[in-house]
């Protein structure tokens, strides 16, 4: 019986990386490349981020191999900044760009980049382990409104739910 329960735990956990059904992750990725700061343009709803503006993700080269993720929002009711620490690592080939990541050890999510700008690595499309979750990244605070709009189809041809993405007030 116990070890059933835990092949049963350590199956639900391993989903929690996979990528979901139907979506292929960027090849020919560079981490080196993708590490920095990224703001988010557009996100799906997820009560971590709720009622969140001017988010921000930071990526860094961490000593074992891992990258630092350092998440941060502002909270226009409390006029406070909310920040989530994390660390995520590559799953599998490091060309390609799905990783596992936890803000909650030993739970690991996954993060995987189905659509990048390649040649300067200005924007990114992240899906998370199944279509509840999606973010639109830039390395700037706006994103050119035919690149956003380019995402968003190409998201909503890969079934996520883009009539409920929230764009984000990255102003000051």
């Amino acid at each position: 019986m116990k070890v059933s329960v835990l092949f049963s735990s350590l199956l639900l956990l391993a989903g929690c990386t996979s990528v979901p059904q139907g979506i292929t992750p960027v090849n020919n990725f560079d981490i080196e490349r993708y590490l920095g700061t990224w703001y988010e343009i557009a996100r799906l709803d997820h009560r971590f981020e709720r009622g969140l503006s001017r988010v921000s993700a930071n990526y860094s080269k961490r000593p074992d191999g891992g990258i630092d993720v350092l998440n941060r929002g502002y909270n226009n009711l409390t006029g406070e900044w909310k920040d989530a620490t994390g660390r995520a690592y590559l799953l599998g080939s490091p060309q390609t760009a799905s990783l596992k990541v936890t803000f909650f050890w030993p739970f690991y999510a996954g993060y995987h980049v189905i659509d990048l700008d390649q040649q300067d690595y200005s924007y990114a499309l992240i899906s998370g382990p199944d279509r509840d979750y999606l973010w639109l990244l830039s390395r700037t605070r706006t994103l050119d409104k035919v690149i956003t709009q380019k995402l968003v189809d190409k998201a909503s041809g890969l079934g996520f739910e883009t009539s409920e993405l929230i764009f984000v007030d990255q102003q000051d």
